[in-house]
């Protein structure tokens, strides 16, 4: 992912899948502020991922694709799931999340993610 430095995976436990394997990490305040902007739909594609804490919610504000979006509580349960949002719209500010997971659009059909799974985080020591 041009523009974003992966450091980690993002496994879905409860179904046993991967959502992203190559997972970037935005933890500053202008990273999760710039989250994905600049990258293209090629760029963020299958296995890719953005993991975005602290964060209750996000926007797609001059993005050119939709996103999934996994809202996750401090303990990594979903708490609130969108998908397929759309460019140019805001996410809903869920106050029991604690992270956010944005995904390549239709990650969450294809591995039939869902509220109250357990999503675990795996991040290299580097980050």
């Amino acid at each position: 992912m041009p523009g974003l430095n992966a450091h980690g995976q993002a496994f879905n436990q409860t179904r046993q899948v991967y959502l992203a394997t190559r997972l970037a990490v935005a933890q500053t305040h202008w990273s999760r502020l710039r989250g994905l902007l600049g990258v293209s739909r090629d760029d963020f594609r299958n296995g890719c991922g953005l993991w975005i804490w602290p964060c209750r919610g996000v926007h797609t504000l001059a993005m050119r694709f939709p996103i999934d979006v996994l809202y996750l509580d401090r303990a990594g349960t979903v708490v609130h799931v969108e998908h397929n949002l759309q460019p140019w719209r805001f996410s809903p500010i869920r106050r029991q999340a604690a992270s956010v997971l944005e995904l390549p659009s239709h990650t969450l059909a294809r591995t039939e993610t869902a509220l109250g799974d357990s999503i675990e985080i795996k991040l290299k020591e580097s980050v």
